[in-house]
């Protein structure tokens, strides 16, 4: 007998409304989605589309206005605030565009943060934040403030602190929009590799057609509506001959024979020599 897998994600025509004096704002559309155990997929759209929004309600931020969204199984369509933060701590770890660290922490202590108020031990905070910085190739970088690493070493420590508590989905905001290529592609190579030989499932928030060809799915969103799921039969693989827990090197130092290739000042994405698979930095809103 095969068994079907409860998708990890389930939107059910879903909507957001927000009053704004007198005027509504339809943010969501009736919006339906699935989302699978162990995929890699992306939100797309220009700004304005509703992927912000989208990923605030997946990400148990904000509460959809109508539909019924379905966590892992269970309905957090409805829940109050304390339960949305329960659930949020439990099973999604989040990545954003501005690293959000603190200035004046080290790597170690801002990947402890969110394990203090998951009410673990001083030592189990410790091994877990250790794990978390060598899966993410920072063993060497434990100690060092944030002002003492590149932009794509931030990025790491902040995906480090989105595993820390052993989540089961990660949501990715922009996490290359504020970095060069070179480092943009570290960056992407650590999330290919948590959901490759972790299984995790990634979720991007993207303008950028590069980034989002490295994922195996493509949600377009136009106006608050899903306009297309696109499959990606053949995404690029960010760095292929960086091993998962990339070098604890600057972003110059790490790539692995692709400077000597092409020492202009934007590095390759994956093996192909083309435009289409570099990363470029993009910056502007969502």
């Amino acid at each position: 007998m095969n068994v079907v897998e409860t998708p990890v994600i389930e939107l059910q025509d879903i909507s957001k409304v927000y009053q704004m004096g007198e005027v509504e704002v339809h943010a969501l559309r009736g919006a339906s989605l699935q989302v699978e155990k162990g995929e890699m997929l992306t939100i797309m759209g220009p700004s304005g589309s509703g992927k912000s929004t989208m990923m605030n309600i997946i990400g148990c931020l904000d509460q959809p206005t109508g539909g019924t969204y379905l966590l892992e199984g269970e309905d957090v369509s409805h829940l109050h605030d304390d339960e949305l933060a329960t659930i949020r701590n439990r099973s999604i770890g989040f990545v954003f565009q501005t690293f959000n660290l603190l200035a004046r922490t080290t790597a170690l202590q801002n990947v402890t943060l969110p394990l203090i108020y998951a009410g673990l031990g001083r030592r189990e905070r410790q091994e877990r934040a250790r794990e978390a910085l060598e899966a993410v190739g920072l063993e060497h970088r434990l100690n060092h403030l944030p002002t003492e690493l590149s932009g794509g070493q931030q990025q790491r420590v902040a995906i480090a602190r989105a595993l820390a508590n052993h989540p089961s989905i990660i949501l990715a905001d922009e996490p290359t929009g504020n970095l060069d290529s070179e480092s943009g592609a570290d960056v992407m190579a650590v999330l290919q590799g948590l959901n490759r030989e972790r299984h995790m499932t990634v979720i991007l928030v993207t303008h950028d057609p590069v980034i989002a060809r490295h994922t195996q799915r493509i949600i377009h969103l136009y106006d608050g509506q899903i306009t297309h799921n696109e499959s990606v039969e053949e995404p690029l693989v960010a760095r292929p001959e960086v091993p998962t827990s990339v070098d604890s090197a600057g972003p110059q130092e790490q790539l692995g024979g692709s400077a000597q290739q092409e020492p202009g000042r934007n590095g390759a994405l994956s093996g192909a020599e083309t435009p289409e698979s570099r990363l470029t930095q993009r910056g502007g809103t969502r």
